[in-house]
């Protein structure tokens, strides 16, 4: 990593390892935690490990303005569910001043009071979709694009995923769109591992022989699989919107065990 010397490397990789622990089973209670703390970078504040996304959120953004293409329009009312406080959300800020764009930020207010106030971004504190439902009733019909990254499987533990996307199909415009990136599948994980490519990556992460433990035909408790991404798209199609399962770039940190879902009003 820029900047990082060899032998700080290690040094780096333990204290991270050593965090790991307080991005499991997080809630939207424990984010606002994390959000407070100010020991923490902007990427462990919002669940990630510095070198999961440090220098790969400008490839991020890309992906997501390929799949996501109505936030190159001008002038859209733009929503993003859950922004957090890194690069991205600074990005996603940065593209919104250029085109003109409304944006919405649907966050706790301690993750929001990290994102800077803009003539043109509206703040909406609470989780979403229970806490804003009066607030963002005024823009339903007329959102443009929706973009809720890296949250659905923390909806999926806390709320209701079906709630969750019916009230953001309720905001959106005629040709709207929205993305829903960054899915943690564990079927495509397991997939991958049990591929010899998978097999390759898992052994040259941890530097030695073992091979990934892969389990079929077994319940995953508080995880995202094939049957819910799938079910997520049938509801929707059935409500009168096309859904797509689409993969993440290739050079998306994770892409070889997550994907996303585009949705859009015909």
């Amino acid at each position: 990593m820029k900047g990082l010397s060899s032998k700080d490397k290690p040094r780096r990789e333990n204290v991270e390892a050593d965090k790991t622990s307080m991005f499991e089973g997080l809630t939207f209670e424990g984010f606002k935690r994390l959000a407070k703390d100010n020991s923490l970078s902007p990427y462990e504040k919002i669940g990630f490990p510095d070198s999961y996304r440090e220098g790969k959120e400008e490839i991020i953004l890309d992906d997501i303005v390929s799949k996501l293409t109505n936030l190159k329009m001008r002038k859209q009312v733009v929503l993003d569910i859950g922004p957090g406080c890194s690069g991205l959300a600074l990005l996603l800020i940065e593209l919104c001043r250029k085109q003109g764009h409304t944006l919405l930020l649907v966050d706790s207010q301690e993750m929001l009071d990290h994102l800077p106030d803009e003539s043109f971004t509206i703040k909406i504190a609470g989780s979403y979709p229970d806490d804003c439902r009066e607030t963002l009733e005024r823009y339903a019909g007329n959102v443009s694009a929706i973009l809720t990254y890296s949250v659905l499987q923390y909806v999926f533990v806390e709320s209701s995923i079906f709630d969750f996307v019916d009230h953001s199909l309720g905001l959106l415009s005629e040709g709207g769109q929205m993305l829903i990136g960054d899915i943690p599948n564990v079927s495509k994980r397991k997939r991958f591992f049990s591929s010899p490519n998978g097999v390759r990556f898992h052994q040259n992460f941890t530097q030695n022989r073992e091979t990934p433990s892969v389990n079929f035909n077994t319940i995953e408790v508080r995880k995202i699989d094939d049957a819910v991404i799938l079910s997520l798209l049938m509801r929707c199609r059935a409500a009168g919107y096309d859904a797509y399962v689409l993969p993440q770039g290739a050079g998306l940190p994770m892409a070889n065990r997550r994907e996303d879902i585009l949705i859009t009003k015909p």
